[in-house]
């Protein structure tokens, strides 16, 4: 399983105030370490590598996570959705392996 987390630079260059909480979350919740691949979304260049993904996903708003398992890409944009369903489920698998 694959986890890629974008986030948004704003037109203006500063960071995207709710992906920086996002952010925060996962490394004050010892999850970033479950996220694979960190992607920018940048206003200001239409083919960053994070508008690229929000525009063949259909995504508007950031931050977003691309959960890859391999035969399906799912896409959340709800952080505590993706907790929920992926995070404390992968944090449990991790901790149960020796």
């Amino acid at each position: 399983m694959k986890i890629t987390f974008v986030k948004k630079i704003k037109a203006d260059g500063s960071p995207c105030k709710k992906c920086a909480d996002v952010e925060r979350r996962l490394i004050d919740n010892n999850q970033i370490d479950l996220i694979d691949e960190i992607v920018v979304a940048d206003e200001r260049d239409n083919d960053s590598a994070g508008m690229l993904l929000a525009r063949a996903h259909k995504v508007e708003q950031a931050p977003f996570f691309l959960v890859d398992d391999g035969q399906k890409i799912i896409v959340y944009t709800v952080y505590f959705q993706l907790v929920k369903e992926v995070l404390k489920p992968r944090t449990l698998e991790k901790n149960l392996t020796p």
